[in-house]
């Protein structure tokens, strides 16, 4: 598991991975506790995407794919695994401590719900975008062997999810629907359907590494 930390967290990943959170709670500008989940989420899926990209793909890059080549393939998806589990979880924990990087702006509670259902409902709701985006990026990558690949076609989606789906197309069946709650409404948990949605296939994803590995190699 160190092996698999010292691969999988370089010191560049997490310089980058904090400078993101941190420059975000400066360009994006919440007057209310209540906004600061909405102005995390969908911006947090993009990190997630590049960030996870080369979770298999770097052996090929790094040029030790001769050496993984030989490994049994029972093997070589635990190891997806594995990486995947230390990058989802820090990128989980990462995200939960940038919900704190915006107070700094001093917002202020709508007084609706509580300080804690707001982070409680917060850190459901990025857990859900960072397993599904993660998930898609990695997959993406293997398919194609090819990391930009992954982040490319991932942040294509992004683009159309954010930009063109949205609120009006998806409703609460979309990733990001957290995002389009209301915050006048008190207990607001319908977007729960859409980060359900994400969580299942984000699962299906992650039952396909056998096949993907044993195909694409």
């Amino acid at each position: 598991m160190k092996r698999e930390l010292k691969i999988c967290l370089p010191g560049y990943k997490i310089v980058y991975s904090l400078c993101y959170v941190v420059i975000l709670s400066f360009i994006q500008g919440v007057a209310f506790v209540d906004e600061i989940g909405g102005a995390l989420d969908a911006n947090l899926a993009l990190l997630a995407v590049v960030f996870c990209a080369e979770t298999y793909v770097m052996e090929r890059n790094g040029k030790r794919n001769e050496i993984i080549g030989l490994y049994p393939m029972g093997r070589k998806v635990r190891m997806v695994f594995r990486r995947m589990a230390v990058q989802l979880l820090y990128l989980c924990l990462l995200s939960y401590g940038g919900f704190f990087f915006f107070f700094w702006q001093r917002p202020v509670n709508l007084g609706v719900n509580s300080f804690w259902f707001l982070f409680g409902t917060y850190g459901l709701a990025v857990t859900a975008t960072i397993l599904f985006w993660g998930m898609l990026s990695m997959t993406l990558s293997n398919l194609f062997k090819n990391q930009w690949a992954g982040i490319g076609l991932s942040a294509a989606l992004w683009l159309v999810v954010v930009y063109s789906l949205g609120k009006s197309a998806l409703g609460n069946y979309g990733i990001f629907a957290y995002g389009y709650r209301s915050l006048t409404e008190p207990g607001e948990v319908s977007w729960l359907l859409g980060k359900g949605i994400g969580v299942l296939l984000a699962a299906v994803m992650a039952a396909g590494v056998p096949c993907i590995l044993k195909k694409r190699g």
